[in-house]
């Protein structure tokens, strides 16, 4: 089989554009020794005239997942992650998907720059057009002149829409999966790398308490609605051991457990082939 690896452009892989290269050379691995014929090339230079029978895809700019989804559409080629499932993964959609799936998460709130509705604070303001690529992209606030400042800076910025998370208290936990296999991986934030070190608002950690069946379960349910078999996110454990997911990601870096995550997402891809 003629599969091919897309690379994820750096601009979104802030301060991870190493450990996302290291995974996608990793699945590209396994891959071969599985006995396909495997390529990459980086999203900036993907054209729909790239020959493949099977695509692995960690691509997030619109330009590549349309041709993605053109491709799908005119070749019947499969991807893994699907464009559709990216898009799903904008703050904005995501957030949508989850309280209208019951999806464990914070009181949200979805809305356009004109008009600030009313949050509660301490709350979280995110971009709701994408993924964070820069500190300011996630922001904590504890007053609405605070939340006006943030919305002001997006607005400059040209970003259309943002979504607003209340603050949870708990432990701060990472967790990493591929739906429809056995591997599922979590640690602390505070003991791993920190993209933009905003870990610190939540405090240290506690340890408290969690059923870790339930998070995989949750996590892989949250995969299917969204439509991303490869996936991470960020989750906040209180002190009774409830669980809500805060982040949902499309291919993660899986820095800590990278190894392990490129059999599964290798195994994941064969058996779509």
């Amino acid at each position: 089989m003629k599969i091919l690896g897309i690379a994820r452009a750096s601009e979104f892989s802030p301060n991870m554009v190493d450990n996302d290269a290291a995974i996608l050379h990793a699945v590209a691995e396994c891959l071969s020794d599985m006995g396909h014929s495997v390529s990459c090339i980086s999203e900036t230079d993907f054209c729909k005239e790239c020959e493949a029978e099977f695509i692995f895809s960690m691509a997030r700019h619109l330009s590549t997942i349309g041709l993605l989804k053109e491709i799908k559409h005119e070749k019947g080629i499969p991807v893994v992650n699907p464009a559709e499932g990216v898009e799903n993964c904008t703050r904005s959609r995501f957030t949508d998907i989850f309280m209208r799936e019951c999806i464990p998460s914070p009181l949200s709130w979805v809305f356009d720059l004109h008009e600030l509705p009313e949050l509660e604070y301490p709350c979280w303001i995110k971009r709701g057009d994408g993924c964070a690529q820069k500190k300011s992209d996630v922001s904590y606030v504890e007053s609405k002149r605070e939340a006006c400042a943030v919305i002001t800076d997006f607005a400059e910025r040209g970003i259309s829409c943002a979504v607003a998370n209340k603050h949870l208290e708990g432990d701060l936990i990472k967790f990493y999966g591929v739906e429809g296999t056995d591997f599922f991986d979590w640690g602390y934030a505070a003991d791993g790398h920190s993209k933009f070190g905003l870990e610190e608002h939540n405090g240290k950690v506690h340890g408290f308490h969690f059923s870790l069946e339930e998070l995989k379960n949750i996590s892989d349910r949250a995969a299917r609605v969204l439509n991303v078999p490869v996936y991470g996110g960020d989750c906040i454990v209180s002190e009774t051991g409830e669980l809500r997911i805060i982040d949902f990601n499309d291919w993660p870096s899986f820095s800590r457990c990278r190894d392990k995550a490129a059999k599964a997402i290798a195994e994941r891809i064969v058996r779509g082939l």
